[in-house]
């Protein structure tokens, strides 16, 4: 499924509804907007509506889809992105009526995942997701071709190419899917292979500094800019903290509305989070709505995982972050300028979870205290693994003093 859009002009559509309040809208559709540069669009209008839910024949109302046919004849305008997925109806419908490209907030995903794909296996895993979306939308690529009802030796030339392809596409998922398998095998043996050390995995919503910190702790040069999915193959160093070696893995990270079946098509990647032994759930504490994204990656996690694992809560971006204090806080009235590190200790935040640390991997502020969290955390797993090493561990600290 190839969806060129570069340099396109588009337009953003989302609704406002009983369970997606217009704050919420908005925020989505700003994300949303943020996808589309991240594929080489430029948003130029974003429209609302508010409905009770999407109109299940064209999403919005006729007349809504009548006011953004105008604003893209007018403007030239080559692409209009959904921010929900739409049903095979409603692409077909919508396509009629405004006749440019038409995407859904997961092909806009997919196609982000297609040219962010390096490796073989994240190839493979984009291809495999591409085609369970497409397949039962295929109705929509032969609207041009004859179509004919009637039973044996009735069939028009559109019905049969329709079938025809069905069937090369579900040839193909089968095809893939063995492929992922005979991947996964070749990947949990390179993972046997990396012996006992302990497993970190870098977890987060998308674009929260996760591969800045993985470059800061690992010594190392990935990719990293500041735009969604910059990182889709999963990145494994070995890193050192004073006289302990453990292995640090860098993930996809999540977004809001992450297709299902693009969950689970890069389950071969998102086994690293399933194997680590220590999680370090980074968060864009400068984002204005960065507790909503942490609940998010923990729904993700728990759908990958159910089982819970030991983690540190890092909160990235503290050198980009201004406050506002809640009630149970402990510091003085609201201020617009960035506040001191002690004091961030005082906050709500600081109280979400047993393990919380404030950072800056960009400014590298506070690292050194981030790295001797990460020591006890990793230290008391080797210790439970190997725990004649408890003697070396009390040895070698006795020679530090």
């Amino acid at each position: 499924m190839k969806t060129e859009i570069y340099e396109e002009k588009a337009v953003l559509v989302g609704v406002i509804t009983q369970v997606q309040s217009e704050e919420k809208a908005r925020e989505y559709l700003d994300e949303l907007a943020f996808l589309a540069e991240t594929a080489g669009a430029s948003p130029e209008k974003l429209y609302f509506q508010r409905l009770e839910y999407p109109n299940p024949k064209t999403y919005v109302g006729p007349g809504k889809l009548i006011e953004i046919k105008n604003f893209v004849d007018e403007n030239e305008i080559g692409v209009v992105i959904f921010d929900d997925e739409l049903s095979p109806k409603q692409l077909r419908n919508i396509e009629a009526e405004l006749k440019v490209l038409i995407l859904d907030r997961t092909s806009l995903i997919l196609d982000i995942f297609a040219k962010r794909a390096q490796t073989a296996s994240a190839k493979t895993q984009v291809e495999l997701a591409q085609c369970q979306y497409m397949l039962p939308r295929l109705t929509r690529l032969w609207t041009h071709l004859e179509r004919q009802k009637g039973g044996i030796g009735m069939r028009g030339p559109g019905e049969t190419q329709i079938e025809t392809d069905r069937r090369i596409i579900l040839t193909k998922i089968s095809l893939l899917k063995q492929n992922l398998k005979d991947i996964d095998v070749q990947m949990s043996t390179q993972r046997k292979n990396r012996g006992k050390m302990v497993r970190v995995a870098l977890v987060g919503y998308t674009n929260v500094g996760k591969s800045t910190l993985m470059n800061l702790l690992s010594k190392s040069e990935i990719f990293a800019e500041n735009k969604l999915f910059a990182t889709l193959d999963t990145t494994v160093r070995k890193v050192t903290i004073e006289n302990l070696s453990f292995l640090l893995s860098d993930t996809v990270g999540f977004i809001r509305k992450l297709p299902h079946h693009l969950v689970q098509s890069f389950k071969s990647t998102l086994d690293e989070v399933r194997e680590a032994d220590l999680l370090l759930h980074v968060v864009d504490v400068s984002h204005s709505n960065f507790h909503e994204q942490l609940e998010v990656v923990n729904e993700t996690l728990k759908e990958i995982d159910p089982q819970e694992k030991p983690m540190i809560l890092v909160f990235n971006k503290i050198d980009a972050f201004t406050y506002t204090p809640k009630e149970e806080d402990d510091l003085a009235p609201i201020r617009p300028e960035n506040i001191s590190l002690e004091e961030l200790k005082k906050t709500w935040m600081a109280k979400m979870h047993d393990n919380c640390i404030f950072i800056s991997a960009r400014d590298k502020q506070n690292i050194d205290q981030l790295k001797e969290l990460m020591y006890e955390k990793i230290k008391a797993i080797h210790i439970e693994r190997y725990p004649y090493n408890d003697f070396l561990f009390q040895k070698y600290e006795e020679i530090e003093d």
